[in-house]
């Protein structure tokens, strides 16, 4: 069986910019062997984002490369309860990161994410980080 891995915004933007080679070549790896999460919140960051017609019609066309996934009943709840236990014990994480290691949590994913608050997460929540 494939990996499942949740790749974050952070990736995507480094992959399509052209960025960090070792990013770029791990990206490229995981695409090749592992099946690819994306939560709909990441694909809305990454149209966010976008800087023409054609990146967003790139980000859109993710529907049927990708797995896309959103939430369950409880994912938001279960964001914000994790967010309210971390800062209850000092560590600050923007809610929609809280959200996306849920969704990560619940679909049996491996993150792979430029951001450093996953690591924080991983305290709190028991997720894998690629």
């Amino acid at each position: 069986m494939k990996d499942r891995v949740l790749i974050d915004t952070s990736i995507w933007i480094d992959y399509f910019r052209g960025g960090n080679e070792e990013i770029l070549k791990k990206t490229d790896q995981l695409l090749s062997y592992a099946s690819v999460y994306v939560p709909k919140v990441v694909m809305a960051e990454l149209i966010h984002g976008a800087k023409s017609e054609k990146e967003v019609a790139v980000i859109e066309s993710f529907v049927e490369a990708f797995n896309i996934i959103d939430q369950t009943e409880n994912t938001w709840i279960k964001a914000g309860t994790l967010s309210f236990s971390m800062k209850r014990r000092g560590v600050y994480v923007n809610l929609v990161d809280c959200y996306i290691a849920v969704l990560a949590e619940e679909y049996h994913c491996k993150i792979f994410s430029l951001d450093e608050h996953f690591k924080e997460i991983k305290r709190f929540l028991k997720i894998e980080i690629v």
